[in-house]
């Protein structure tokens, strides 16, 4: 049986078997504008299509009412239509990974149909309510639909040329209108498509992988288990604790853990066979407690001995003598919730297989040369049989730096010896990949009768889950961030991450940062009360100063006078508002940019002109909304003087530019360091066409707090921020953010100033909305995005964005990034915003769901 409908002006038909319209567009018919985020639950808006002239999440639409409709997708706009809306998109800055744009378009051409010039930002803000971007923050997508709508001429703005140019983001018009592929897009002859058959139990035995009823199911080819992989079962970025599969006499360690792989000749067949595996259990009781985990004597982990991952700490000075001299001290225990990344793409992989063993794997992975070591060990071969191509991806926020689905997906090509693809569904890659920590935060906190800081004390308590991840490392940053942007004499710092059944906890955007000052900010607004000097007053007195001895001990360099300039920088708005009568929060941060921590870093680059004129630039860094490939194209062409047209942008692992993953803030300073020396070279070295020229940087000056050392330099750079929070006293409606961002050096502003926007998005979401619960079994509560309480663009509260730039020394052009610092100060202004209002002090977050306000109570 077949329905047939209108595609683009054209009669089609497709096949009934499609449980919707956008399975029968991608999957029947190869139209991959419509993006496939959420089916199909309708709640992301990133396959919407038109059915006769209205906007409608395709995924929503069953073929029975899609018969004898019109519909319309992106690919059939008319071309002027297209590049006119490509054009606004663009030069607004509208889009970061893009995975969700083209809906919005969609949406935005059936808006402007109806309303016309008679639009306005509310009314657009409300009707894209339907629409999620875990990116930008809206803004900048509410200001390219008021330009479409104003009927004026819509600039063309190309690539720009000049490091702080604001030119287009590379592949923004591509990306705008769907024509530049996610990984999900690809299709390759003969590709076979494998799911995932995960684990029904937190904790538990496995008996027995009776797959028998899967492998026999309709059009599948092969169901693999773990007795299937030839070489590593374990792997992982710096631990390899972490079971690709599961074997029979194994024990499951969380919901996410994966049993078995089948591969069938479509998605449908594979998903509905794997729902066949039959497993035997003993099911046993989950840690899903960090307190009981640690109390225990009991492994929660199967394999791994203790429950511990890592303790971080340090102390400077004498902590006791100083609280009890100080004339104010505070204490109090704050708790940080576990969140979800969302971003917008679900995790998605294709291995395609070569020959003599060789394979070739598209991943949207934050770290390809990890990918390649990780799928090598695990199919035993060497590492140059692997090649892993980046596909920039659809968002990551650090959630996509843990393998997923690469492993498995490369494990079925390597086997069937056919293309494989393996894509996840979105309550899939809920229970897979990693998510932000939940972090108890025990502080002190003590200052003189003038409200000078004089200790700090704390420990910290962080849920990691079973697997190693970078776990570690996020408590490590966690405890070097306790004291804040702040000097203080005298500190005490622990931090332990302990490993539970609960999902794996890893990278985040703020990676510790946030929750731990959270806390700090919390505690200096206390006391700034009980001295009796304003938020504002309290942080100007106590903040870092070149030379001053900050956290473990790193005596600061001349970059730090960034905070004092982000606080000016908000100072005017912070006394006005006050001034209006509003209430108003003020926090400041600190975030490093890099590894640090004693770690060598290496950032490789390679350029090559080609006889055709064009240039190919080559990095080791993730584009994944954040701009790193426009940063890369902008050095290559103000150092080299040409044509920023002519530069392609790539990022595989034919070149040995080796860098780890794409974390920490770093991909802005190490792409631009690396990418100058390439050029260097390839200028001194006469520019001859067909030579890769090679560039490299290095960051190999930090310490690690294991060391010992009195001043150690623990990070290389740092980026600073101050954001303030006015809210309305009578409604608690936040109704603007302004936000001061010292970000060393302003490669592109209408990128740089995307970051902080989004950033603050998500840092609301943070304080206000977003968790990620998980129930007594050790199962997350939400499955749906609409449940994870997404701020939608009408909550949105206008942002004011204010760039400073205070040169980080010894970093390239003095960078010192922005793509995590966002969200650090936004949970603490927030919090001061509402204590404002109702004079209750949060500690719990998000706080309208544990600490609302308190209105006329």
């Amino acid at each position: 049986m077949t329905t047939g409908f209108v595609l683009n002006g054209e009669p089609v038909e497709v096949e009934d078997v499609h449980p919707h319209l956008l399975s029968a567009l991608r999957n029947g018919l190869g139209i991959t504008s419509p993006k496939d985020g959420c089916s199909p639950s309708g709640q992301c808006g990133a396959c919407t299509v038109l059915v006769d002239g209205k906007a409608i999440a395709s995924c929503l639409v069953s073929l029975e009412k899609a018969e004898d409709k019109a519909i319309t997708t992106l690919e059939g706009f008319d071309q002027v239509e297209r590049d006119r809306f490509a054009n606004a998109f663009a030069v607004s800055g509208a889009l970061q990974c893009g995975f969700c744009t083209p809906g919005i378009i969609v949406r935005s051409k059936a808006l402007i149909d109806q309303k016309g010039a008679d639009l306005n930002r509310a009314t657009i803000e409300g009707r894209l309510g339907a629409h999620l971007c875990r990116c930008t923050g809206y803004t900048k997508i509410v200001d390219a639909v008021e330009l479409l709508s104003s009927g004026e001429e819509i600039p063309v703005l190309g690539r720009s040329g000049n490091i702080g140019g604001g030119g287009v983001k590379y592949e923004a018009h591509e990306l705008a209108l769907g024509d530049r592929g996610f990984v999900d897009d690809i299709a390759i002859d003969g590709m076979l498509h494998a799911a995932l058959s995960f684990t029904d139990h937190a904790r538990a035995d496995v008996v027995n992988i009776d797959t028998a009823a899967a492998g026999a199911a309709e059009g599948v080819v092969a169901v693999y288990t773990a007795a299937d992989i030839p070489g590593d079962l374990r792997v992982g970025i710096i631990h390899k604790d972490w079971p690709v599969m599961i074997p029979e006499g194994g024990r499951t360690s969380y919901r996410g853990d994966v049993l078995a792989v089948v591969v069938a000749q479509d998605v449908l067949s594979a998903r509905a066979a794997a729902e066949l595996v039959d497993v035997t259990y003993e099911v046993l009781t989950p840690f899903t407690d960090a307190p009981s985990a640690l109390a225990s004597d009991e492994d929660a982990v199967w394999g791994l001995e203790g429950n511990v991952l890592s303790t971080s700490a340090y102390t400077r000075g004498d902590v006791d003598a100083a609280l009890r001299d100080a004339a104010h001290v505070v204490h109090n225990v704050f708790e940080t919730q576990r969140v979800e990344h969302a971003f917008l793409e679900p995790e998605s992989t294709v291995a395609v297989p070569g020959r003599n063993g060789s394979i070739h794997v598209y991943s949207g992975g934050q770290g390809v040369w990890d990918d390649r070591d990780q799928i090598a060990a695990m199919l035993a071969i060497e590492t140059s049989a692997v090649t892993v191509e980046l596909v920039s991806n659809g968002g990551a926020f650090g959630g996509k730096e843990d393998m997923s689905n690469q492993g498995h997906a490369a494990l079925a090509a390597h086997l069937t010896g056919r293309p494989v693809k393996c894509t996840l569904t979105r309550p899939q890659s809920f229970v897979m990949h990693p998510k932000r920590h939940p972090i108890r935060v025990e502080m002190t906190m003590g200052c003189d009768e003038n409200g000078l800081l004089t200790a700090i004390r704390t420990s910290m308590v962080g849920d990691s889950g079973p697997y190693a991840s970078v776990g570690m490392k996020v408590l490590e940053r966690a405890a070097g961030h306790a004291c804040g942007p702040y000097a203080v004499e005298n500190v005490d710092v622990e931090a332990v991450a302990v490993r539970t059944n609960n999902p794996v906890c890893g990278a985040f955007r703020g990676f510790g940062a946030n929750q731990a000052q959270f806390a700090t900010e919390g505690s200096i607004d206390r006391l700034a009360e009980m001295v009796g000097i304003s938020g504002w007053e309290i942080r100007a007195r106590n903040v870092a100063v070149p030379g001053s001895v900050w956290g473990p001990g790193q005596v600061m360099d001349d970059g730090v006078r960034g905070i004092t300039e982000c606080l000016e920088a908000v100072r005017p708005h912070y006394d006005q508002a006050v001034a209006d009568g509003k209430a108003v929060g003020i926090g400041a941060a600190i975030k490093n940019s890099g590894l640090g921590n004693g770690i060598k870093e290496i950032a490789k680059a390679v350029v090559r002109f080609n006889e055709d004129g064009t240039v190919d630039v080559r990095h080791a860094w993730t584009e994944m909304g954040q701009g790193v490939h426009t940063v890369a194209l902008q050095v290559a062409a103000d150092m080299l003087g040409i044509d920023p047209e002519t530069i392609n942008v790539l990022v595989d692992t034919t070149h040995d530019l080796s860098a780890g993953q794409t974390t920490g803030s770093r991909g802005t300073l190490m792409a631009a360091g690396s990418v100058e020396d390439a050029c260097k070279t390839a200028i001194a070295e006469g520019r001859i066409v067909g030579v890769d020229y090679h560039g490299k940087y290095t960051v190999d000056w930090t310490n690690s707090l294991e060391d010992g050392l009195e001043n150690p330099v623990i990070h290389s750079a740092f980026g600073y921020a101050c954001q303030i929070v006015i809210a309305d006293k009578g409604t608690g409606t936040i109704e603007k953010v302004v936000a001061a961002h010292d970000v060393g050096r302003v490669m592109n502003p209408t990128l740089a100033s995307g970051q902080v926007e989004g950033s603050i998005h998500m840092g609301l979401g943070y304080a206000l909305t977003e968790e990620f619960p998980t129930d007594d079994e050790g199962m997350p509560t939400k499955s749906t995005l609409r449940q994870l309480n997404i701020i939608r663009p009408k909550d949105m509260p206008e942002v004011e964005v204010i760039l400073i730039e205070v040169p980080q020394p010894k970093a390239p052009f003095g960078v010192k990034g922005v793509g995590e610092i966002g969200l650090v100060p936004t949970a603490g202004a927030v919090a001061g915003a509402y204590h404002a209002i109702d004079g209750k002090w949060r500690t719990r977050l998000p706080i309208s769901v544990h600490q609302p306000l308190e209105i006329g109570v």
